[in-house]
């Protein structure tokens, strides 16, 4: 499918040329006092902690339920793009600008794209310079793996579904569960084998041979080690050369997303559904 010939450029903010290229952690640092955010290094055993100045929102501003589905994802990277730019965004945020071709094809503003499998709204895009903008909230930085991007750094990409598109791989909201920790890379011939560490919480809704979204790739679990709270997967060769996973380290983190499913069928089992069909 041909790139859109029409170009939407929008105004970008230049970083200026003595601040050196940070990671998003940094920039964080640079910022806090105007965001009024206080959090831990990321290098510390416990979970980054963010606090938030806790001001009320103006009350004709709602904010979705949670488990609202605003988008659909397949966990079929379409490409991987490279982070270009992080910056600070006018409302306190910091913005993310990202190189690509494939997933600016028919893009628009508002368009949701997943990167490394977090469901991100489109604010600008550029087809010439074959880039698009995201914005990063914080509530997205304590749940996800992007805090450890920086310029440079590849992600996976992936447009949201539409009615005609091809189901490849399974339901993927692009709403990150929490993060898991790479513990292994073990290579088997093309192959590559790699185990990730996982809280309890998000283990209980993985099984062997079901899916799992790691950084946005569906992907179909091998073994669960409870008593290690971790579990395997392996990687062919030709998904080794088009996604982020084996690019990443021992120790480094992963976004997860469990299937969807395993969570309907536990709320319907906690309701009562099943007895009352029992009863009916």
């Amino acid at each position: 499918m041909a790139a859109v010939s029409a170009s939407l450029s929008l105004p970008s903010r230049t970083p200026e040329p003595s601040v050196r290229k940070m990671s998003i952690l940094n920039k964080f640092h640079s910022v806090a006092s105007r965001t009024h955010c206080n959090f831990d290094a990321i290098f510390k055993p416990s979970t980054l902690t963010l606090f938030i100045s806790t001001q009320r929102p103006h009350a004709h501003i709602k904010s979705p339920p949670r488990n609202t589905i605003r988008c659909l994802f397949t966990g079929i990277v379409e490409e991987m793009g490279q982070i270009k730019q992080l910056g600070t965004a006018e409302n306190g945020g910091f913005d993310m600008k990202i190189g690509a071709k494939t997933v600016l094809e028919g893009v628009h503003l508002g368009d949701s794209i997943a990167v490394n499998g977090t469901c991100l709204t489109v604010t600008e895009f550029d087809t010439q310079l074959s880039d698009f903008t995201v914005g990063l909230s914080p509530e997205t930085l304590r749940k996800t793996s992007l805090i450890e991007l920086e310029p440079g750094s590849l992600v996976n990409l992936e447009r949201a579904v539409q009615p005609t598109s091809r189901m490849g791989g399974h339901f993927v909201q692009g709403h990150v569960d929490g993060t898991g920790e790479i513990v292994s890379m073990d290579p088997e011939g093309d192959s590559l084998w790699i185990k990730v560490k996982a809280s309890k919480e998000l283990l209980k809704y993985v099984v062997p041979k079901g899916f799992i979204a790691v950084d946005g790739t569906s992907l179909t679990v091998v073994d669960v080690f409870d008593k290690e709270d971790s579990f395997n997967f392996m990687l062919v060769a030709y998904t080794q050369q088009n996604v982020v996973i084996p690019l990443k380290k021992v120790g480094q983190k992963v976004n997860l997303e469990v299937d969807i499913l395993g969570k309907y069928v536990e709320r319907l089992l906690s309701s009562g559904f099943v007895e009352s069909i029992k009863s009916s």
